[in-house]
């Protein structure tokens, strides 16, 4: 017997380095085989949310395709009804407002058939007295080729500025009580930044071809001459104004020295001074002037896509723009 101890520590150092050296390559397979089950499982999902994505992509044109109105045999299917159109918010080449959007709404609305009457239900601030106009002017040429069939405003919150622009061309219009109507006049707003330049330090470096081309601009001083010429032309649009309002109420309208100031009123003083004709909403009316209940809308309604895509800002950029130059136009607010 031994007392040397190198005689087992060769044999002992042999018999744990094998299951050592084993340990080592189950642990590396395993590591390899969760690795690539891994890889598979997230492959598995990245193909997933693409095909969820262009399925929902598919989903989306399809609704821009087929965006559901109420034409053709869905209105002749409703028989005898009311024709409803809303304007909601500003008067403005976009929106529930813009004359590209109300016109064809007007033209479905009368040419049906089924319809008795139209209704007008407008709840606005004003706007551009331009697509207030264009609109005016497809309202008088549409009473004129469908002489039966009235055209009724119904006022829910305001119908001021451009928004009574086009309510003025209508049959009558109905208010509620605490309505806020009126606001016949123009203006033009903007700001002046010329004295903070002057302090900051700042030079403006305005380069035109055309004497008057800087016209209005903000950072420049504001000559009399444009002060003058900007004043005539809201002078010029303002009598456009009074003259539809004029046409439209007819005798109705009791004038006073502040019916045309850019005044507005309540709705039942609006009906005392005959810029309104009495109280109603959109189913009084139907129910008690047009004595026809079933009301179909015919107000074109932006589409999911444009939904989608204004929520994620993809006109956040045109927004911006339109508010710089805001000012350098005229508007019935």
């Amino acid at each position: 017997m031994s007392d040397n101890p190198s005689n087992d520590h060769p044999a002992n150092g042999k018999a744990s380095a094998a299951p050592a050296s084993a340990n080592w390559e189950r642990d590396t397979l395993e590591k390899l085989v969760f690795a690539t089950i891994k890889e598979q499982r997230a492959a598995r999902r990245w193909g997933i949310f693409f095909k969820v994505s262009i399925l929902a992509l598919a989903f989306l044109a399809l609704w821009a395709y087929s965006d559901y109105d109420f034409t053709g045999s869905d209105i002749e299917a409703l028989g005898r009804h009311t024709a409803l159109i809303d304007i909601d918010g500003n008067i403005e080449s976009e929106g529930s407002g813009a004359a590209s959007v109300v016109i064809p709404s007007l033209n479905k609305a009368f040419s049906d058939p089924g319809s008795v009457a139209v209704v007008l239900h407008i709840n606005s601030p004003g706007g551009s007295p331009v697509q207030a106009g264009m609109i005016v002017d497809e309202i008088v040429r549409l009473r004129k080729g469908y002489p039966a069939k009235k055209l009724y405003v119904v006022v829910d919150e305001i119908c001021a500025s451009g928004g009574y622009y086009i309510a003025a061309a209508a049959d009558k219009i109905f208010v509620n009580k605490a309505s806020i109507v009126g606001s016949v006049g123009v203006l033009m707003d903007g700001f002046g930044f010329t004295g903070t330049m002057e302090k900051l330090g700042v030079e403006r470096r305005l380069l035109t071809a055309g004497e008057n081309k800087g016209f209005l601009d903000p950072f420049s001083p504001q000559s009399d001459k444009h002060k003058a010429h900007a004043q005539a032309m809201l002078n010029e649009i303002h009598q456009q104004f009074i003259q539809v309002v004029r046409s439209g109420r007819g005798k109705r309208l009791k004038e006073t020295p502040e019916t045309f100031s850019g005044l507005y009123w309540s709705g039942a003083k609006a009906v005392e001074m005959g810029l309104a004709d009495g109280f109603g909403s959109v189913d009084s009316v139907a129910r008690e002037v047009i004595r026809v209940e079933d009301i179909v809308d015919y107000t074109a309604h932006e589409g999911l896509p444009e939904r989608v895509l204004k929520k994620f800002g993809a006109s956040v950029g045109a927004g911006a723009v339109k508010s710089i130059y805001h000012g350098a136009t005229p508007s019935l607010r």
